[in-house]
Formats: C-alpha cells, structure tokens, sequence
C-alpha cells in the first residue's frame, strides 16, 4: 500500500501522544480515574470548552456517543440524527443497545448538516402511542461529509430542540479539525448541548474519547454506568495521557489544522488536474468526490486506499501524519485515471 487514505483512524499515534503516554508510566498513580494525569487532561478540556463540566474518559467513540444518548432519552424515546451520521450508520445500534430500546430517527440534509425544516417538521408531529417520540437531537461536527456547522446553523437546530425540553448531544469525533477550520470550542455549552464526545482517536491519540457533561445532573451514577458498561478502565491515566500530550502541546489543533490543509491540497488538486468532481464542500480534513467504480477500484489496486461513501462518492481523509509528498503523488495517480 503506498498510502492509506481511508480515514483518519488508520494513522498512528502522534508524537506527543505517545510522549504523553511514556510519561503517565513513570511511577504509580492512583486507579480508575483518580490520578493527577486524568484530572489534567479534563481540565484542559475545560479550558478549551470554557466551561465546568464533568469528563470521564472511555475506549470507544461508539461507546461514548451510545452511553450519552442513553442518558437523554428514555427505551420508548428516540434520537433524531442525520441519516448519514455515524450512530444511524456505523454502531451497530449501540445506541439502542446501551439505551435498552431507545430509537434513532434519521433526518435529511445536504452534505451531512440537518435541514432545519425538517427537523422543525418532524418536532411539530403530533405524539402517539405507537412510536417512539423524539426526546433528543444528535449532531455532529465536523460532519459526516467533512463539512463545519457555524454557530448560527447550530443554533437554529438546537433552540427548537431546546424549547420542547429535549436534551442534544453533539458527535465531536473530528472536533479538532472543526476547531481548526474556525469553529469557536466555547460556543459549544452555550449554544445549549448537554453532552458532548470530545475526540481523541482521530486527533492522534490512541483510542480514547472524552464525554463531557455539561449538564452535571446527568452525572448522577455516571461512574455506575460506566463500569457496567465496561467502560472503566482500572489503569485509566492510560486512556487520559496521550490526549493529555496532545492537548498541553497543542498538537491536538496543530495535528488538525495540517489534516485540513491537505484535505484542501488535495481537493484543489482533484479540482483542476483530473475530470472528476468534488462531491461537497471540502471545510475539514476529508474529500469526497465522484468518480466511476473503475476509477476507484484502479486506485485501490495501485495501492491507494480509499473507500466509496453511502451516497455513492469515494471518500479521502487526512490525518495529522497525512504527508503533502503523498497528496501530491495521489493527485498525479487521480489525474491519470480520466
């Protein structure tokens, strides 16, 4: 393979992660959470958020976006979600396993961002006994299609939301390159969502994930939760210290803000030297475009890996160790493919 494309997850740790990492092994620390490496990397989260809140850091982003959804609604509720978003599409319903029933109900919207109308539509549907109502609204940022909410497309989507009483819950899986692409962290607990999944894994940890509560009153048993979940980890400075390294050097928006500019070297790329088309706006580390199934299988067996998204365009991501010597070589393979 000359260089894997597929997503942001298959690049390693990154340096300062593994610095981190190194250095929470030094000595002893105290167990499941109590230890001064956990309580750093939650206050920096604190510090970029602006806010109190409480952090707890788990293995997975499925378990963490699964686990928070289960906290805002009930088994006989639902979730609304874009279709496209990574717990209608790629969780294997476990949100509704950790929710014991709870449901998702997918909404359209172009370029993995809600319609607003449509979200208002299905708010204003009357409730029945025989199906789920809708008690929270989950988004996602950057999206599934690799394109940024502004605060005010945010807004819109939570203020309905919140006026009926519902709780949201925000998907930050890729939160580093949203940051990097200008979104403003702090607006984060003001615009109203009560928990977010703050990435890790993508970012260049291991693979760690923070859930922050900003409603505390959803913290009431949380460590009760977590633990039956399987979610407590007994050596958990070990989950903290690589996001904490990538965090006290900056690297966490460094490493992102590198990720979006090669999506956008990339995108230029394909843009003016190939006969294919992007497929939506390139504002994070990911590129979509539309090219035929010959095409895409021609690019995987010269060793590029790249994989065809649901709505049919193959899709590019970017990471922190993504090299602009491998952006431009693709760029070459793609141009002469047409």
């Amino acid at each position: 393979m000359r260089y894997d494309f597929g997503s942001d997850n298959t690049a390693g740790m990154a340096p300062a992660a593994l610095d981190g990492l190194v250095r929470a092994n030094n000595g002893f620390a105290r167990a499941y959470g109590a230890d001064d490496v956990t309580a750093r990397a939650a206050d920096q989260i604190r510090r970029r958020l602006d806010a109190d809140a409480e952090i707890r850091f788990v293995f997975s982003g499925t378990a963490a976006n699964a686990i928070a959804l289960s906290m805002l609604a009930f088994p006989f509720e639902a979730v609304l979600a874009h279709h496209a978003a990574h717990v209608c599409t790629d969780e294997t319903g476990a949100p509704g396993f950790f929710g014991q029933g709870l449901g998702l109900i997918g909404l359209p919207g172009l370029s993995g961002k809600i319609e607003q109308r449509a979200l208002e539509a299905i708010l204003d549907e009357p409730e029945v006994g025989h199906r789920q109502p809708p008690a929270a609204l989950s988004l996602t940022q950057s999206t599934e299609y690799g394109t940024v909410y502004t605060e005010e497309e945010l807004r819109h989507l939570i203020e309905p939301v919140k006026a009926r009483g519902h709780g949201v819950h925000l998907d930050g899986a890729r939160l580093a390159n949203a940051a990097a692409a200008g979104f403003d962290l702090t607006q984060i607990p003001r615009l109203g969502v009560d928990v977010l999944v703050f990435g890790g894994a993508k970012a260049g940890a291991n693979c760690a994930e923070a859930i922050v509560l900003f409603d505390k009153s959803l913290a009431r048993r949380l460590d009760n939760r977590l633990k039956q979940a399987g979610q407590t980890a007994s050596k958990a400075r070990f989950l903290a210290a690589p996001i904490l390294g990538l965090l006290e050097s900056n690297a966490w928006e460094d490493g992102a803000a590198h990720a979006n500019l090669m999506a956008q070297r990339l995108a230029a790329g394909i843009a003016t030297r190939s006969p294919f088309v992007l497929a939506h706006p390139v504002e994070a580390n990911a590129v979509f475009v539309r090219m035929p199934a010959a095409a895409h299988q021609r690019l995987n067996e010269l060793g590029w890996a790249c994989y065809q998204f649901d709505d049919g365009s193959v899709r590019f991501v970017c990471s922190w160790a993504t090299q602009v010597e491998a952006v431009d070589e693709i760029i070459e393979t793609i141009a002469g493919l047409g």
